[in-house]
């Protein structure tokens, strides 16, 4: 018995190799047939082959919090908002190479909806890169000292999905915002991206200060895009009032 331990390790079968004892005992009492034996150890190995993939994507995407859809509430939106993002819930803009562009004050829910997608992505086994804008500009920044550049490219450009979190909060230098610039080009056609901000697209030049670039970026991004507005009253104001209304 502890030879089928062994072996299932070596092939790296991790669920035979933790139950094969227990599978045993149930084809005994169930009178499985060879077939049937053989067919229960692959399905159960592809469902944790795909669980532990699963897992690892999303551990891979860096997702400050796993805020999933179904915990995502469309009562706070409009009919025309709802009606965008039941449209981006169904992933079909990753097959398309679409973006998004998430527009709305603080606390609207943005993030949400942008970790939601990017952890139903995962679970469709895409790779997916969530990243807060300051970090992406501290990222460039060292791979830039290290002289890195061209490798982080590449790995840029291979996601299924890049998630680029609150855009507006702090401005680029000329440098940082052409290289941005360059990353998002890399991306067309290539992969989906997603960009929450609380910035309107005429107040953009704050963020990128030049204004010839700032129209090139927003060229790239609105370039096959799904533009919604989520503005509206605060989905943390509004959770805010109701917990001080209830004491």
């Amino acid at each position: 018995m502890e030879n089928i331990r062994d072996n299932a390790k070596y092939l790296r079968l991790p669920y035979l190799r933790d139950n094969y004892k227990e599978m045993i005992k149930e084809a005994e009492i169930d009178e499985q047939s060879l077939i049937e034996f053989l067919d229960n150890i692959l399905i159960q190995e592809s469902e944790t082959r795909f669980s532990n993939g699963v897992k690892r994507k999303i551990k891979q995407a860096k997702f400050p919090n796993k805020l999933y859809l179904e915990n995502f509430t469309l009562n706070n939106y409009d009919a025309s908002q709802k009606r965008a993002i039941k449209e981006v819930i169904t992933l079909e803009f990753l097959d398309r190479k679409e973006n998004i562009l998430l527009f709305g004050n603080p606390g609207v829910g943005k993030s949400h909806l942008a970790i939601g997608l990017g952890l139903k992505a995962c679970l469709e086994s895409k790779n997916v890169l969530f990243i807060s804008v300051p970090n992406l500009m501290i990222e460039i920044k060292e791979q830039m000292t290290l002289n890195q550049l061209q490798r982080y490219r590449k790995r840029f450009e291979r996601y299924d999905l890049v998630i680029l979190d609150e855009m507006g909060y702090i401005s680029f230098d000329k440098d940082v915002s052409e290289i941005l610039f360059n990353l998002l080009s890399n991306r067309t056609q290539k992969g989906s991206t997603i960009i929450t901000t609380n910035l309107t697209f005429d107040r953009w030049e704050e963020i990128f200060k030049d204004p010839i670039l700032t129209t090139a970026i927003i060229d790239r991004l609105a370039y096959k895009a799904h533009i919604i507005d989520l503005s509206g009253e605060s989905y943390r104001a509004q959770e805010t009032i109701k917990w001080l209304n209830s004491k």
